[in-house]
């Protein structure tokens, strides 16, 4: 995942956020989870600026969708309580998806700042972008 990548993902999700009207934060992280690049459009909420990140860190850490980890973590669920590893990095909500490149997770993507099917949206549209 380069800078030049990310700066794709990014441009990309922003123009839906834009076509829908809803200011985000868009984050992007690498293979390692490790943040590339971040836009905080303005308007955008500042409490977003983390869950965006964690989301993005969430999404490669565990290489799903954080819309499908959502599903799995709730009461009874096979995940519940993940929320609370990794030092409370895990974000359990729609916004975060793997980047894939041949077939291999090689980054992720989060956003946050609108509802979680906004925030999804955003998210699928940057990843198409990539």
């Amino acid at each position: 995942m380069t800078l030049e990548d990310a700066r794709r993902v990014i441009a990309a999700a922003e123009k839906k956020a834009k076509e829908i009207g809803q200011p985000m934060n868009i984050a992007v992280a690498d293979d390692g989870g490790n943040l590339v690049s971040h836009v905080r459009m303005d308007g955008a909420w500042l409490g977003s600026i983390d869950i965006s990140i964690k989301k993005a860190y969430t999404s490669r850490a565990f290489d799903i969708a954080t819309k499908d980890l959502a599903t799995h973590s709730q009461s009874g669920g096979q995940f519940f309580g993940i929320n609370a590893s990794n030092d409370g990095k895990i974000m359990i909500f729609a916004g975060g998806i793997p980047l894939k490149r041949n077939g291999k997770v090689v980054g992720a993507i989060g956003v946050s700042g609108g509802s979680g099917d906004q925030d999804h949206a955003v998210a699928e549209a940057g990843a198409a972008g990539f």
